[in-house]
Protein backbone atom coordinates (compact mmCIF):
# COMPACT_ATOMS: atom_id res chain seq x y z
CA UNK A 1 0.00 0.00 0.00
CA UNK A 2 1.44 3.33 -1.03
CA UNK A 3 2.32 5.93 1.84
CA UNK A 4 0.62 8.78 2.44
CA UNK A 5 2.62 11.84 1.20
CA UNK A 6 3.52 14.50 3.46
CA UNK A 7 0.71 17.78 3.21
CA UNK A 8 0.34 20.81 4.90
CA UNK A 9 -3.03 22.10 6.36
CA UNK A 10 -3.65 24.25 3.21
CA UNK A 11 -2.96 21.73 0.85
CA UNK A 12 -5.13 19.53 3.09
CA UNK A 13 -7.97 22.18 2.76
CA UNK A 14 -7.52 22.65 -1.56
CA UNK A 15 -7.91 18.99 -2.02
CA UNK A 16 -10.86 18.25 0.80
CA UNK A 17 -12.56 21.53 -1.30
CA UNK A 18 -12.82 19.96 -4.82
CA UNK A 19 -15.00 17.25 -3.00
CA UNK A 20 -17.69 19.58 -1.49
CA UNK A 21 -16.01 20.74 1.68
CA UNK A 22 -16.34 24.43 2.40
CA UNK A 23 -14.53 26.52 5.01
CA UNK A 24 -16.63 27.85 7.61
CA UNK A 25 -14.89 29.57 10.14
CA UNK A 26 -10.71 29.53 11.67
CA UNK A 27 -10.30 30.27 14.66
CA UNK A 28 -6.47 29.60 15.86
CA UNK A 29 -4.00 27.46 13.79
CA UNK A 30 -7.51 25.23 12.55
CA UNK A 31 -9.76 25.71 9.63
CA UNK A 32 -12.82 24.22 10.08
CA UNK A 33 -14.61 22.78 7.15
CA UNK A 34 -18.38 21.85 6.19
CA UNK A 35 -20.10 19.44 3.39
CA UNK A 36 -24.01 18.70 3.44
CA UNK A 37 -25.03 15.37 1.79
CA UNK A 38 -28.13 13.02 1.91
CA UNK A 39 -27.00 11.46 4.70
CA UNK A 40 -26.07 14.41 7.27
CA UNK A 41 -23.56 17.39 7.64
CA UNK A 42 -19.88 16.20 7.99
CA UNK A 43 -17.66 18.78 9.97
CA UNK A 44 -14.02 18.79 9.63
CA UNK A 45 -11.29 20.14 12.22
CA UNK A 46 -8.25 20.84 9.95
CA UNK A 47 -4.78 21.66 11.55
CA UNK A 48 -3.32 24.63 9.27
CA UNK A 49 0.30 23.17 10.36
CA UNK A 50 3.50 23.34 7.72
CA UNK A 51 3.17 19.36 7.85
CA UNK A 52 0.05 17.01 8.94
CA UNK A 53 1.08 14.12 11.31
CA UNK A 54 0.28 10.86 9.70
CA UNK A 55 -2.27 9.51 12.21
CA UNK A 56 -3.83 12.84 12.22
CA UNK A 57 -4.29 12.65 8.41
CA UNK A 58 -5.84 8.94 8.35
CA UNK A 59 -8.47 10.16 10.86
CA UNK A 60 -8.84 13.14 8.51
CA UNK A 61 -9.56 10.98 5.36
CA UNK A 62 -11.66 8.45 8.11
CA UNK A 63 -14.08 11.62 8.99
CA UNK A 64 -14.39 13.04 5.37
CA UNK A 65 -15.94 9.63 4.05
CA UNK A 66 -13.40 8.64 2.37
CA UNK A 67 -10.68 5.22 1.99
CA UNK A 68 -7.07 5.68 1.64
CA UNK A 69 -7.12 4.57 -2.14
CA UNK A 70 -9.94 7.23 -2.80
CA UNK A 71 -7.49 9.78 -1.04
CA UNK A 72 -4.53 9.17 -3.50
CA UNK A 73 -6.66 9.20 -6.25
CA UNK A 74 -7.76 12.65 -5.33
CA UNK A 75 -4.13 13.58 -5.46
CA UNK A 76 -3.01 12.37 -8.25
CA UNK A 77 -5.88 13.98 -10.33
CA UNK A 78 -4.71 17.35 -8.50
CA UNK A 79 -1.34 16.99 -11.11
CA UNK A 80 1.23 17.59 -7.73
CA UNK A 81 4.00 15.29 -6.63
CA UNK A 82 3.82 15.09 -2.59
CA UNK A 83 6.95 13.61 -1.35
CA UNK A 84 6.13 10.30 1.22
CA UNK A 85 7.25 11.01 4.82
CA UNK A 86 10.50 8.87 5.51
CA UNK A 87 9.88 7.35 8.93
CA UNK A 88 12.64 5.08 10.55
CA UNK A 89 11.19 4.34 13.61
Amino acid sequence: MQRLPVLSGRELVKILKKIGFVPVRQRGSHIVLSKSSPEGRRGLVIPDHKEIDRGTLVEIIRQAGLTRKEFLELLKKKGKEYTTRNDSL
